[in-house]
């Protein structure tokens, strides 16, 4: 049996904070987004959090809680200070429960995503392996399932793709198993390129179809599609360097986008493509076009 205190505030308050609970007795602190709100590291090696986060605080069953409680609800700072309260936590296998929670996940007609546990449905389609880890990306989110819906219903055999901003290597992999001859990966994160390379080999794509970058190290090329599935801001910032990447007649696929977010990034990227309708799902976004000549 365990003790859980599940508190919610403002993520730059949480590591003051986290100190009083492990003088407090907590065993364990995990993070999770308070508000469904993916990150960008803009900077290597950083660990961004979300804005707004919860923390769940783990304590043994014996731990007194009370004084500990009265001081946070007394915090302004939480701001579910006045609801928090103490859950009982049952003992249990955590590993198989943890694996319980991530099921086969159908894109389309013939792409899916499954653990390494689990057996392909469809052994005949595109089956990629993706366990969950540390690296953005599992399929699990809207924006990462706009982006792969997407891929599985463009003609995308034989062409030559940029996977911008790739995280766990989701989307590179999805395209090279869904036909495309080429894959350039490309991540300011160290740990991401490391997870696109590692899942690339796990799910025997063949060397030297999936490339993986810095920023800085990406090479001149002229890719047929640029799939991007990172943030609004850096989306802006980025399009020229888009426009100059996707070769004319190419393709471009952009999400991460809120829905009141996309006026902005239609109007950056309609100078240099030629826009579809915007695809909404959940508040969030897919934006897709054609580089104009």
């Amino acid at each position: 049996m365990w003790r859980q205190l599940k508190i919610q505030l403002k993520s730059e308050d949480a590591s003051e904070l986290e100190q009083t609970l492990f003088k407090s007795g907590a065993l364990s602190i995990s993070y999770l987004d308070a508000e469904d709100q993916p990150v960008f590291q803009k900077e290597p090696n950083s660990t961004p959090l979300w804005d707004n986060a919860f923390l769940l605080c783990l304590f043994d069953e014996n731990a007194e809680l009370d004084s500990l409680l009265a001081d946070l609800k007394g915090n302004t700072r939480i701001l579910n200070n006045e609801n928090l309260a103490v859950e009982v936590i049952e003992d249990k296998d955590w590993e198989r429960s943890w694996m319980e929670d991530f099921k086969p996940m159908q894109f389309g007609e013939k792409l899916w995503i499954l653990p390494s546990w689990e057996i392909p449905p469809d052994p005949t389609a595109a089956n990629l392996m993706l366990d969950p880890g540390l690296a953005f990306g599992s399929g699990t989110h809207t924006t990462t399932s706009l982006c792969l819906r997407w891929l599985e219903k463009s003609a995308i055999d034989t062409k030559e793709v940029i996977d911008y901003g790739c995280g766990s290597g989701v989307l590179a992999i999805a395209a090279a198993l869904l036909g495309a001859k080429k894959v350039h990966a490309v991540d300011n994160d160290p740990q991401a390129i490391a997870a696109t390379l590692d899942n690339s080999y796990r799910n025997n794509i063949a060397e030297g179809i999936i490339t993986a970058y810095l920023p800085e190290a990406l090479p001149e090329l002229s890719p047929d599609i640029l799939i991007a599935n990172i943030l609004a801001e850096p989306l802006i910032d980025l399009s020229l360097k888009f426009a100059g990447l996707v070769k004319p007649g190419g393709q471009i696929a952009l999400s991460g986008i809120l829905e009141e977010q996309a006026t902005s990034l239609l109007s950056c990227y309609k100078r240099c493509f030629d826009l579809d309708s915007p695809i909404i799902e959940k508040e969030w976004v897919l934006i897709t076009g054609t580089r104009k000549a």
